[in-house]
């Protein structure tokens, strides 16, 4: 599900762009192979449509099925310094308020870390006639040892997102993050996530207690779960199937809250998405010595 006036800009679109939406800049992307859109704050990608799901008979498309992108953002996004909930926002790097940084470092800072409220610069655009690569990285330095960097690679066929951490310090730093997917459906609580039976999980909504998946997940209120698991998952709901396959990630996390919605997600458009987010959280955090990297990935297909 994509915002009426973001869809408008890139209606508006042919090739590629900067322009500004909810009072942030936004890289604009509308060419044969589909479109993108990302947003510089948080460096966010917020809107991928593949072509072949843009076209119907008439050459349109048709409202309310999904086709409107694989990615839902919610219409009222928060006004700055807020930040947009939808797309696929960074949490890095921590995930949740889960601070784990070397003794040297603050401790303190926001839920989810501090890139997704940066300002992020678009380093490269490498294109070629299947698609665009994107790198970017952040404007100034959000922590003492670690350097992220962001790679968006999107075609008629896929999207595939990579987190690339580097360790520039001289002390081991232990971190988790998330690639926090918010992947649109028809209707929430219709979806089955297929690829989980037998995995055990925490339960977030359960004081952390512990669990084991039996059968396919079907999401049928809140949810807020963190799966140990590396399987490549698909999410069916009824009206289409998207595969998801991660990297560098054991953790799945797997959330959506019910009727307690957050303020910047109206009633109307809050069973239009559920989150499947590439993790490294308490189950998986990553220790990083001098000189190494570590890649969180996440990649959409077709299911």
């Amino acid at each position: 599900m994509i915002p009426a006036s973001l869809r408008t800009l890139l209606d508006e679109t042919t090739g590629q762009r900067r322009a500004e939406w909810a009072g942030r800049e936004v890289w604009l992307a509308n060419e044969a192979w589909g479109e993108l859109a990302l947003s510089l704050q948080g460096g966010q990608l917020l809107h991928y449509l593949p072509s072949p799901d843009a076209a119907t008979a008439e050459g349109s498309r048709p409202a309310g099925d999904g086709s409107s992108g694989w990615l839902w953002v919610t219409p009222t996004p928060q006004a700055l310094p807020g930040t947009i909930r939808g797309g696929i926002p960074l949490c890095w790097p921590w995930f949740a308020d889960d601070r784990y940084a070397d003794e040297s470092e603050d401790h303190s800072g926001p839920f989810h870390g501090t890139a997704r409220q940066a300002q992020w610069r678009l380093d490269a655009v490498d294109e070629h006639e299947e698609g665009v690569e994107l790198h970017l990285s952040p404007e100034q330095r959000l922590h003492q040892q670690l350097a992220p960097r962001l790679v968006v690679q999107a075609n008629a066929n896929r999207l595939h997102v990579e987190l690339i951490t580097e360790h520039t310090g001289e002390t081991p730093v232990k971190m988790s993050g998330a690639l926090h997917t918010y992947l649109a459906v028809a209707d929430t609580f219709v979806c089955r996530l297929e690829g989980l039976p037998g995995t055990r999980y925490l339960d977030k909504l359960a004081g952390f207690a512990e669990g084991e998946q039996q059968g396919e997940l079907g999401v049928r209120g809140g949810i807020d779960r963190i799966y140990h698991s590396n399987a490549e998952l698909v999410l069916d709901d009824g009206e289409r199937r998207l595969r998801i396959a991660r990297q560098g990630s054991d953790s799945a996390v797997v959330w959506h809250p019910g009727e307690t919605l957050p303020a910047d997600t109206p009633g109307e458009v809050a069973r239009r998405f559920l989150c499947v987010e590439a993790a490294n959280t308490r189950l998986d955090p990553v220790w990083l010595v001098p000189g190494a990297q570590h890649l969180l990935g996440t990649t959409l297909s077709r299911g």
